[in-house]
Parts: C-alpha cells; sequence; structure tokens
C-alpha cells in the first residue's frame, strides 16, 4: 500500500543522531500507534514533539 507523505523539506537540515532509552522509546511508539493513518515514523513523531515543546515554552512561533 503506497501511503502519501509529506514532501521533502527544502533545505537538508543538520544530522543530530539520538538514541532513546526503553523508557522513552515504548511511550513514544505508543504515541505514535495513536495516530491515524499513514502513522508518522519515529524521527517524524520526535521531531513533532520538539517542535509542539518549543513553541509551548515560545521558542518557536
Amino acid at each position: 500500500m503506497n501511503v502519501p507523505r509529506k514532501p521533502r523539506p527544502k533545505q537538508t537540515g543538520t544530522f543530530i543522531g539520538v538514541r532513546v532509552q526503553p523508557e522513552h522509546l515504548q511511550p513514544l511508539d505508543a504515541w505514535i500507534a495513536e495516530h491515524p493513518e499513514p502513522r508518522p515514523s519515529r524521527p517524524e513523531a520526535i521531531r513533532e514533539a520538539l517542535t509542539e515543546h518549543l513553541k509551548a515554552k515560545g521558542y518557536l512561533k
């Protein structure tokens, strides 16, 4: 099944390799599972969570 994805960003971002411990990975996967299809990938879910957090703290508009 081909699922449409968001278009690739116009600029390449900076790669940040992050290891996620089980106490964070399991809740992340549960949060992803609650999303309707197409579900976000783990990296996309982390970017979304980071964006929401930075907006809530006033660092992003």
